[in-house]
């Protein structure tokens, strides 16, 4: 993979090849300006396709003595924990954000 180098052509698309006018780059730098610092995917193939993974989202108020039996169960049916923050009433009840890939 030497010579080559990992390019952006759009959102969430990478393609591979060689860089005009830059024989012997280092694998894995990105041309773009925008992109430098970031971790770009590396790949075998030409192009890698656009991500297309769908989530649906859920909030859930939080009881404080069951917190955990609570976000458990909601784990067992696929959902993960985003992020949990004070409610907009009452600052001492907990609202959970969670979310899950569509199926």
């Amino acid at each position: 993979m030497f010579g080559r180098e990992l390019r952006y052509v759009g959102p969430a698309t990478v393609r591979v090849g060689p860089v005009p006018g830059r024989p012997g780059a280092c694998p894995g730098e990105v041309s773009d300006r925008r992109l430098r610092g970031r971790r770009a995917a590396r790949t075998t193939g030409t192009t890698l396709a656009p991500m297309t993974k769908k989530f649906e989202y859920a909030t859930v108020p939080l009881l404080v003595h069951a917190t955990k039996q609570i976000l458990d169960t909601w784990g067992e049916d696929g959902w993960e924990l985003v992020q949990v923050v004070p409610g907009p009433n009452n600052p001492e009840q907990l609202v959970a954000y969670l979310k899950r890939e569509k199926a």
